[in-house]
């Protein structure tokens, strides 16, 4: 077991990690950049060293800043969290070039699974059903059309690299596919460096399912079972929650299998995530993987009992997985909301400030993973998200009922959040049916 682990991220996530080291006995080294100084939330680590300015990239995504602050901590290994580093295979390979163990997989492991194209082409090796699109990038307008009209109209434009809805296009015809080429390259060159894309059938109104998976360093291979993410506005997730309701028994288990078969054969090792789309129909197809810890694994560690901040810890140290696949049960229903500083009747605007005041709910069930406390700035330089409320019941009837009452007891001053729009969602009849899909959002409020 690591004696100290250096955590390269901010706010709920460098707090989730301080918290489940602290309870394996492990030290923790936090990082800070100027417009964190001072952060309640650092007074959890055992130390803090300042890595520079707000913005990310002079601070949180200075790679030899991270590194140097690494060795000054005398850390063993470093956990990403989620977002920055968390999927740079450079910065993977830099750590264990140095000596320090990455907490995830190789950085081989992590460039195949990053690359949406490589990872189409891997999972159609392997029997995972993939969308019907192009066989590999896209090169050139003409090429597009042609494939545009072979694969038929809607079709959605998707960059190689990144995520987050960055890169993504949807055309309807010859024109909007020009021109969404255009700014998807653009768009895509900006934020990850790396203008290629791809082109894959439009599926309207599909649901999005992922499968959270664990893998040692010994061969063995788990899934924790899925979660449904299809309450999203621009491919951003507001309300997720597990079991996937509406989702065929025989369904669910396939899906499941076939993300294990696709992290088997990419030799990757630590916690991820396989994402697919259900169609209205019920098939299932393969869109992405996600090299790290997801934001939404609280609801997979209430279903499942399993703590997956300290399973990464214990895999990277290079213990065996301690259960089997027949361990790992699903047990009730849990829903999360992510709490975001944005304001939904204005198209969901950050809105960065101070929170002058803050309730929390609390009950049987409930739980809000936050950094946040009563005069915390809301910082203009990093996401908007304040936290995550969960709550788990025995049923998924149970988990709205309190998920609604959880909701209207959390009371945030000084910044709009988005609470007004998840208590819509959770009311809404559509909702209770499991009648939903990634577009219901926008089709239904905007």
């Amino acid at each position: 077991m690591f004696k100290r682990i250096l955590v390269a991220n901010r706010g709920e996530i460098a707090l989730r990690i301080f918290r489940a080291c602290r309870e394996l006995g492990v030290e923790t080294v936090a990082l800070f950049s100027e417009a964190d100084r001072g952060a309640a939330y650092l007074e959890l680590a055992d130390e803090a060293y300042c890595v520079g300015p707000p913005k990310a990239a002079d601070s949180y995504l200075k790679i030899d800043r991270v590194i140097s602050a690494a060795e000054i901590g005398n850390v063993q290994a470093i956990h990403p969290g989620y977002g920055f580093l968390a999927e740079n295979p450079h910065f993977a390979e830099i750590c264990r070039s140095c000596e320090i163990e990455f907490i995830g997989p190789t950085h081989e492991a992590m460039a195949l699974v990053g690359d949406k194209n490589a990872a189409r082409k891997l999972a159609k090796q392997v029997g995972v059903p993939t969308v019907p699109g192009s066989e590999g990038l896209v090169d050139g307008e003409g090429e597009a059309v042609a494939l545009a009209h072979q694969l038929g109209f809607p079709v959605l434009i998707k960059a190689s690299a990144g995520g987050g809805g960055r890169g993504m296009r949807v055309a309807l015809n010859d024109l909007a596919l020009k021109a969404a080429l255009q700014q998807a390259q653009a768009e895509a060159e900006a934020a990850f460096g790396n203008a290629d894309i791809y082109l894959e059938k439009y599926i309207e109104r599909p649901r999005h399912v992922e499968v959270q998976v664990l893998a040692d360093q010994h061969g063995n291979v788990v899934h924790l079972w899925e979660r449904d993410c299809s309450m999203q506005r621009r491919h951003q997730k507001l309300v997720e929650e597990s079991p996937a309701p509406r989702l065929d028994p025989k369904t669910r288990e396939a899906m499941c299998e076939a993300a294990v078969r696709l992290v088997r054969a990419a030799n990757y090792t630590n916690a991820g995530t396989v994402e697919f789309i259900v169609t209205p129909s019920g098939d299932f197809y393969f869109i992405e993987m996600n090299a790290r810890i997801q934001v939404e694994h609280p609801v997979t560690e209430m279903i499942t009992d399993i703590d997956l901040i300290k399973a990464q810890i214990l895999v990277a140290s290079g213990e065996k997985l301690p259960f089997r696949q027949e361990d790992i049960v699903q047990r009730g229903a849990a829903i999360e909301c992510r709490i975001n500083a944005e304001d939904p009747e204005k198209r969901f605007r950050p809105t960065p400030g101070t929170i002058t005041k803050l309730r929390v709910p609390g009950g049987f069930g409930v739980r809000f993973d936050s950094h946040v406390h009563e005069g915390y700035t809301v910082s203009p330089y990093y996401d908007s998200m304040i936290g995550k409320l969960i709550v788990h019941q025995p049923t998924r009837e149970e988990a709205i009922a309190s998920m609604r009452r959880a909701l209207s007891e959390l009371h945030i001053e000084g910044v709009k959040t988005t609470i007004p729009m998840q208590q819509k969602i959770l009311e809404h009849p559509a909702f209770h049916r499991a009648e939903v899909d990634t577009t219901f959002i926008e089709r239904t409020f905007f």
